[in-house]
């Protein structure tokens, strides 16, 4: 038999023909958690398409380890009028990466493509009267009212984020998906070398000028690339990518399985650390259009069974200082986290209770068609346990089973089974999306312009609403409070826990910015 380092060798020495000493220490190879299967990171929210774009685009803000907005393209804003008009103006210097300057027209196509796709942007929307550029370097907004979270909406990192593109590509419709990628970001990506399936690479953008502004933390500051080139390998098998990275052809394996990680611990080069100094979110979501979970009490009947514990140890094992239980509609450690409402998910678990509830809720066999990843290490873990609870409880069970970038399209589906469509899935989120409830896009219900599964619950947005106009953080937490026990009875998605990502890195790099897949100030020592 052939050891997995004789594998390896044998199948991917092309794809890891390990570079020249000399050129070593300005190229960095990344296994990312799955496909890069859209390069739109306004058409999608999957993670791997927000890192990418964080790589290639910029931002006017960005957001610092407080989660506070911090200067990034801008120079700075004035307001007037009360807070009704707001001017951004623009740095000197900004371009794009195919050589034409960065203009406030750029600016405000980009604004109004994403306004339409982003949780605080959709808040934002109404209020608008316009948006305009006055000048090639400033952009102003004019608001029906004051909206004091509007630079913490353009900075927020929770996908999408408000990525500034050229006029010509921002005016595409936010739901149609681009297949040009033209940034002003850190990077430059390298479309000939592009291979859906096999990986991706990016080049130093020569031409990027960091923000003079001195924060730190997600995604502020000046974001000061130490790497020509990073490379990113599309390697579905974990085993493969543990033995790339333990023989140096890999430098960043984003998120090895459970079993990789404790085989990665045991070499001197590899360190295993948290992704994120917060936990991330795990959950169960419904397409609330199409029978049976368009039924309320059919998908509150689904709680006696659900057991967090049993879908965080398959997600990250059996550490318990890795995953956290009774966890709920907010990160826990968050400022908006309780435990009001979460009654239903405690105690002891029950498959037959689940099983009567379904019946008396009017289930009557209908088909439920289960849609989730194979290739995408926590959503594929989930949606298997999501599988067998199904198959136990008894119901009428349809698996689609597909890679990640499948999921992605499919999930944007919302017609009947019969036509390509689904019925529950499992996903998981950053720490960042869930702390409260203007970035937890999971918790919009606002019918067809919400997140896909389209919950329509009038009462859960008109919290939210509420919850922007508090003007205190105390009344705020009261309305998240209230958020999650009426989310609990509608049940919008069911939390089925929050565990810590865990990310491996050869220690010959260090600066790696917590939080997200970061490519700049990262460097090798």
């Amino acid at each position: 038999m052939i050891g997995r380092r004789g594998l390896l060798a044998a199948g991917t020495a092309a794809a890891f023909a390990a570079p020249a000493l000399a050129q070593r220490p300005r190229l960095l190879r990344f296994v990312p958690q799955a496909d890069l299967s859209s390069l739109d990171p306004v058409w999608t929210t999957s993670n791997v398409t927000r890192n990418m774009g964080y790589m290639v685009y910029d931002t006017l803000y960005g957001s610092d380890a407080g989660f506070r907005p911090q200067p990034q393209m801008a120079a700075g804003h004035e307001e007037a009028e009360e807070g009704r008009r707001v001017t951004i103006t623009l740095r000197e210097g900004l371009t794009f990466h195919d050589g034409k300057k960065v203009l406030a027209r750029d600016a405000v196509a980009s604004i109004r493509r994403w306004i339409t796709r982003h949780a605080m942007g959709q808040k934002l929307a109404p209020l608008v009267e316009e948006i305009a550029a006055l000048d090639d370097r400033r952009l102003q907004f004019r608001l029906k009212k004051p909206y004091p979270l509007l630079l913490e909406a353009l900075g927020s990192p929770v996908a999408p984020p408000c990525f500034i593109m050229p006029e010509r590509l921002a005016k595409t419709d936010a739901f149609t998906q681009l297949r040009e990628v033209v940034g002003s970001g850190p990077y430059r990506f390298l479309a000939n070398e592009f291979v859906a399936g096999s990986g991706a690479a990016f080049a130093r953008y020569e031409g990027y000028s960091p923000t003079p502004v001195a924060a730190t933390g997600y995604t502020a500051g000046p974001k000061v690339v130490h790497f020509d080139r990073v490379e990113w390998k599309i390697i579905p098998d974990a085993a493969t990518a543990a033995a790339a990275m333990q023989a140096g052809e890999i430098d960043w394996f984003e998120q090895p399985p459970p079993e990789i990680q404790q085989l990665l611990r045991r070499g001197r080069n590899v360190a295993i650390e948290p992704m994120d100094p917060l936990p991330m979110m795990a959950l169960m979501r419904f397409n609330h259009l199409q029978p049976p979970f368009d039924k309320a009490a059919i998908r509150r009947a689904l709680l006696p069974a659900i057991d967090q514990e049993a879908f965080m140890q398959a997600a990250v094992g059996t550490d318990a200082a890795l995953y956290q239980t009774d966890a709920g509609f907010f990160t826990p450690g968050g400022p908006m986290a309780s435990d009001a409402g979460l009654e239903p998910l405690r105690g002891p678990r029950s498959l037959e209770r689940a099983k009567a509830l379904l019946k008396e809720a009017g289930y009557t066999n209908q088909p439920i068609r289960l849609m989730g990843p194979t290739d995408i290490l926590v959503p594929a873990a989930l949606t298997q346990v999501a599988i067998d609870l199904f198959r136990r409880l008894g119901v009428n069970l349809d698996v689609a089973l597909t890679d990640w970038g499948t999921v992605v399209q499919r999930r944007t589906n919302k017609g009947p089974l019969d036509q390509g469509g689904w019925s529950v899935s499992m996903f998981a989120f950053s720490s960042m999306d869930f702390l409260t409830p203007a970035t937890n896009p999971t918790l919009r219900a606002n019918g067809a312009g919400a997140w896909f599964g389209w919950p329509d619950i009038p009462r859960l947005e008109a919290l939210r609403d509420a919850w922007f106009e508090a003007p205190t953080l105390e009344q705020r937490q009261a309305l998240a409070r209230e958020m999650q026990v009426l989310a609990m009875q509608e049940l919008p998605y069911i939390p089925v826990g929050a565990y810590r990502s865990q990310t491996a890195v050869r220690r010959d790099l260090a600066d790696r910015v917590r939080g997200l897949a970061i490519f700049w100030n990262i460097r090798r020592v």
